[in-house]
């Protein structure tokens, strides 16, 4: 920090803005009970010596109901399904026609969808992750969360609001790979059929049971 009266009057600037990123995210668990939105996803792994760094670009859509229903669609470039229903969670691929099968209690805890899905209070997330409040940047207001549990493969998670409205994700794994999500077209609190979140295997696909 600067010293003096410039460092106090930086310090009590960032933490009136930083305090907002935490405030959206109080308010957008507390009051965006569902949501549907348009995405585009991009995945970059780190550079390998004497190799570019490339990018893998993909987009679809994204529905969620609190507690624990959510549902990423894949579209391009390939059709892939993240379902969960509350009880299991399914991963589709369309190319493999082959589906996995987990218990969601034990796939969600530390997770990206935890955050944005699954946690029906703050205080829930908080028993998952340590959050704090980051610099506000590209016009957004940010939430650091990372993981209690350290055994997993994620890092931590950005999440970016606009206002109280979820605009952005940024995925840090253990390996480095970053993925972000930007979102677009969101829509707080439709009513969502109950078949939304309905999986069923397509007729022929492997079923693989974790």
């Amino acid at each position: 920090m600067k010293k003096l009266l410039v460092g106090f009057g930086l310090a009590v600037a960032a933490a009136g803005v930083w305090a907002g990123g935490m405030e959206s995210l109080e308010a957008f668990v507390k009051n965006v009970k569902s949501g549907r939105a348009e995405f585009t996803q991009t995945v970059t792994a780190p550079a390998k010596d004497g190799q570019a760094v490339r990018a893998k670009v993909s987009s679809g859509t994204f529905e969620f109901q609190r507690p624990g229903k959510f549902k990423f669609d894949y579209k391009k470039p390939f059709a892939q399904s993240i379902v969960a229903d509350g009880e299991t969670l399914w991963l589709y691929d369309a190319d493999l026609n082959q589906v996995t099968q987990r218990k969601q209690s034990q796939a969600l805890g530390s997770t990206p969808a935890a955050l944005i899905a699954a946690a029906p209070d703050l205080r829930a997330l908080q028993a998952d992750f340590a959050l704090e409040a980051a610099p506000e940047r590209d016009g957004l207001q940010w939430v650091k969360a990372s993981p209690k549990n350290k055994e997993g493969q994620l890092q931590n998670v950005q999440v970016g609001f606009q206002g109280d409205a979820l605009a952005a994700l940024e995925i840090l794994d253990s390996f480095g790979q970053r993925s972000v999500l930007k979102f677009s077209k969101v829509e707080v609190n439709p009513a969502l059929p109950a078949a939304t979140f309905q999986f069923k295997a397509p007729a022929g696909a492997d079923v693989i049971r974790q």
